[in-house]
């Protein structure tokens, strides 16, 4: 597979190279859920004492995936949804937390194999399959996610290290290398770094989103995807994640987090550890009315107010600021402050510019006019458009036929449509329906196949009597 489609989004609020120190918390709120996790099996009680690296919870349904302390202290279970940390220990070394036998066991009781994800479905690996090839990206291409460069920065000697305790766990497999396709001081040193390295296979790729996503990456590599035969994948933090914890033992408890969009005041990189509270995180840092979005600015969701703390996966906290007036006569406006895909905006004859995104929708939703926009900058090759339609009239066996199953949930298609509709969230839906019709008639059949079994078995003893 060629890469096709994508596109270069460029909006306003884009951090720094650079990270910057957060002030040191008063206390911590863990969510126990996140986007892929849920961490309900609780092994602290209200009032006990930790240690910075304990296990306070865990995730009975992704191989016992740890929520660690931070910091010391002491366990207030009130609030909804989270682990409290009060009377926090000051910070220090995470030294010699508490692992099982074997490295991958290891890496699951550190915290540090969460960052492992399969790159066709974006589930945690399981711990104990074997994978049919790695694929680590130096990429972060979405709006605002952390930049790879600066994960990197500073960090060569132990992020080489990582990719080889990576290849510690594999046996023959290769790991693919994905690195921007420019011409970089830092990219150069990479390539330097590991030549002469055969298991790592460098793969250049163009800056254009969503070439850094994992699926995109291993349909372009020939990666076929095999439930028993994942292929893993992991960015630069998860790199340097699992160097800390095999090689040093280390729980990982914290992770690169950017602040970023037109509603950030000092938009910015920060190391900030699990639970760091919001509230603290966002003071004076962004506009008075704004809307927080746990994620990039097309993917992300918005962070509710029962949210207190970074959860064990967030990466990006993407602000926007929160301007739902309607914009009278906007149709009659020329559009040289707008981006459009299309450029029928007065923007085409400027030079190019970072868009400011709101939430504002600066028009009217209307019907699909068939522009055919989506499908260009689908980087999966499907037809969006046409698969709304089918949506559209509730013919999910169409869509399933168009092969929606295809969408990597970009949410480019959202992004570039001059109808306003939102395609992605519409995809999303459809590829969960048809899974929870799949797993159903599956469980039919093997209903159906137990009771022939038993019926075959029956007249099978009746034939012997």
């Amino acid at each position: 597979m060629k890469l096709r489609g994508g596109y270069d989004v460029p909006l306003a609020g884009r951090p720094a190279g650079r990270i910057e120190a957060l002030p040191e918390p008063h206390v911590l709120h863990l969510p126990t859920r996140s986007q892929r996790l849920g961490f309900a099996d609780l092994a602290v009680a209200e009032g006990e004492r930790v240690r910075a690296g304990q296990a306070l919870a865990r995730d009975p349904d992704t191989f016992g995936l740890p929520l660690l302390a931070p910091r010391g202290g002491t366990v207030r279970l009130a609030a909804a949804g989270h682990v409290t940390l009060e009377d926090l220990a000051p910070p220090g070394p995470l030294a010699g937390g508490e692992a099982g036998p074997g490295p991958r066991r290891k890496l699951v009781d550190l915290g540090a194999w969460q960052f492992l994800e399969d790159a066709h479905t974006g589930a945690v690996c399981d711990p104990e399959l074997a994978p049919a090839a790695v694929i680590v990206s130096t990429l972060r291409l979405e709006p605002f996610g952390p930049r790879g460069d600066v994960g990197l920065a500073g960090s060569l000697d132990e992020f080489v290290r990582g990719l080889e305790a990576v290849q510690s766990l594999l046996e023959y497999q290769p790991i693919y290398l994905v690195l921007p396709d420019i011409h970089a001081p830092l990219a150069a040193e990479v390539h330097g770094r590991m030549r002469g390295h055969a298991w790592a296979k460098l793969v250049q790729v163009p800056l254009k989103y969503p070439y850094d996503h994992f699926t995109i990456l291993a349909r372009y590599l020939d990666l076929p995807h095999r439930p028993d035969e994942p292929v893993w994948a992991l960015r630069t933090d998860g790199v340097l994640a699992l160097e800390a914890a095999l090689v040093h033992g280390a729980p990982v408890t914290d992770r690169l987090i950017t602040l970023g969009g037109a509603g950030a005041q000092r938009p910015a990189h920060f190391r900030a550890v699990t639970g760091y509270p919001l509230a603290k995180l966002l003071a004076g840092r962004t506009e008075a009315k704004v809307r927080v979005l746990a994620g990039g600015a097309l993917t992300g969701r918005i962070a509710g107010d029962d949210c207190l703390g970074l959860d064990a996966e967030c990466a990006a906290l993407t602000v926007l600021p929160d301007e739902p007036r309607r914009e009278l006569l906007g149709f009659a406006r020329p559009g040289a402050d707008r981006q459009s895909f299309d450029r029928t905006f007065l923007s085409r004859l400027l030079p190019p510019f970072a868009e400011r995104l709101t939430t504002e929708l600066r028009g009217e939703r209307r019907a699909c006019v068939a522009c055919g926009y989506c499908e260009e900058v689908c980087p999966a090759g499907i037809w969006p458009h046409l698969i709304h339609k089918y949506l559209y009239r509730d013919s999910l066996t169409d869509a399933e036929a168009a092969r929606v199953d295809l969408c990597v949930r970009c949410g480019l298609c959202s992004y570039v449509c001059p109808s306003k509709i939102e395609l992605m969230d519409q995809f999303i839906d459809a590829q969960q329906r048809i899974a929870e019709e799949h797993r159903i008639e599956a469980a039919e059949a093997a209903k159906a196949a137990a009771r022939e079994a038993q019926r075959q078995a029956a007249q099978a003893g009746e034939a012997g009597r």
